[in-house]
């Protein structure tokens, strides 16, 4: 049985689930972001008492198939710019329809009309965050961070940095008065 469980973004979050699910001894097969294999289903009972014990925690358990997909596409976005360095590179569309086993143009269009903004603005939104990060830490010049996350040029992420944060990488380096935002509200 597969549960999806929105707000579940990294590491952390994954450990968090394991922990609640191993209190109920539900066995659990697989946990990767946003997603719970268990090897066997779940009672009623179960259901909601797992639901609310995740709920207190900050996550949710997805009932319908288009909530299930447009978590699914987030957090394969999410683990491509934040977990995946090397495969940034990737097609985008490529990716997802690879990874969710759907044409992307469907894809597309569920996220677009479910959440009011493109698979790509979200895309570039999450490669802002990781840029974001990367200046943080200050161990990487901006033609460092904008080789890594695939942008031909630093103009290039600057433009989009600009766009998205209403500053220049630059100024958020030097200042760093823009907060980074949390994963699972993006």
């Amino acid at each position: 049985m597969k549960l999806y469980i929105k707000n579940m973004v990294c590491s952390r979050c994954e450990r968090a689930v394991q922990l609640e699910l191993e209190k109920m001894h539900l066995p659990i097969t697989a946990i990767k972001l946003g997603e719970v294999t268990l090897s066997c289903e779940l009672t009623k009972t179960q259901k909601t008492q797992l639901s609310q014990a995740l709920q207190q925690l900050g996550f949710r358990v997805l009932e319908d198939e288009q909530s299930k997909t447009i978590a699914q596409i987030k957090n394969a976005i999410i683990d491509l710019v934040h977990y995946q360095d090397q495969n940034i590179k990737t097609n985008l569309s490529t990716y997802l329809s690879t990874n969710l086993n759907q044409d992307y143009s469907a894809l597309s269009k569920l996220f677009s009309d479910k959440e009011n903004q493109t698979i790509a603005h979200y895309f570039i939104v999450q490669k802002i965050e990781k840029a974001k990060e990367l200046l943080d830490y200050k161990e990487l010049s901006l033609s460092e961070i904008a080789h890594k996350l695939n942008y031909s040029n630093v103009a290039h992420l600057s433009n989009q940095f600009k766009k998205i944060t209403g500053s220049t990488p630059t100024f958020f380096k030097k200042n760093q008065k823009i907060a980074r935002k949390s994963l699972d509200i993006l």
